[in-house]
């Protein structure tokens, strides 16, 4: 069954994992800004939000993981065929090379295992990566698939084509990891952050009990601490965009 990688699908243990820490954000939100069983009961749809939010996550790491696995199969597609393969039989052994760097379980071991499979039914091996990016909606993959689609259908430098664009893809990725490492120890600080104001309300209800009682259990204090959420909220995205650059 062909994996469409723009979508993501909750194993048992993921589901009770993620519910959990939905409910738990509520419970969190709802002792810290109102201390109401009323409002923790109007909260009750924030785990579903969170699950949408968490998905993406898992969908967006999962095409990175993705394009990172393709630059690999890339690389061992170009040894092939500047061993003398064609692109066809480039494709099996370069399916054999995957195997050996990444488990049976791998998107890109299966799609290359897909690949064969087709191949040997006579599938245009065009066709197949034109597939392969539409499901996978990674800019690269597509990229590339439209590449080999023209040099395929021209009659281009099959080899230059793919060493080209294998050289390009590599360097793109060496900078996202750059980037990525430069960015860890602001993406801890913004994490810190994040907690800081949460942690001073919690520091405070623990050592100083009923100094905050007056924010609690009134209308006044309700609105006061829903100002104080959402302004955190803003913040809170607000880093988290700047700390993400896509290149």
């Amino acid at each position: 069954m062909k994996k469409d990688y723009n979508s993501y699908f909750f194993t048992k243990g993921e589901w009770i994992k993620y519910w959990g820490e939905g409910f738990l954000l509520c419970a969190g939100i709802n002792y810290l800004f109102y201390e109401s069983w009323i409002l923790l009961l109007c909260m009750l749809p924030l785990p579903f939000l969170f699950l949408k939010w968490k998905r993406k996550q898992l969908v967006k790491n999962q095409k990175r993981v993705l394009n990172h696995q393709f630059k690999d199969a890339l690389d061992a597609l170009n040894v092939a065929l500047q061993a003398g393969y064609s692109a066809e039989n480039a494709v099996f052994a370069c399916c054999q090379e995957l195997e050996k760097i990444y488990s049976e379980d791998a998107d890109i071991v299966k799609e290359f295992r897909y690949f064969g499979v087709q191949l040997n039914l006579k599938v245009p091996l065009e066709k197949l990566l034109l597939d392969f990016g539409k499901r996978s909606r990674v800019e690269d993959i597509e990229n590339f698939a439209v590449i080999f689609q023209t040099a395929k259908r021209t009659g281009g430098d099959m080899k230059t084509a793919i060493e080209k664009t294998a050289q390009m893809l590599g360097e793109k990725i060496e900078v996202q990891k750059e980037i990525e490492a430069t960015l860890a120890a602001k993406k801890s600080e913004q994490m810190i952050m994040s907690f800081m104001p949460c942690g001073i309300i919690m520091y405070m209800r623990l050592t100083s009990p009923g100094f905050l009682d007056v924010l609690y259990g009134n209308l006044f204090g309700m609105t006061a601490m829903t100002i104080c959420l959402a302004v955190y909220g803003t913040a809170w995205w607000m880093g988290r965009r700047i700390v993400e650059i896509q290149v």
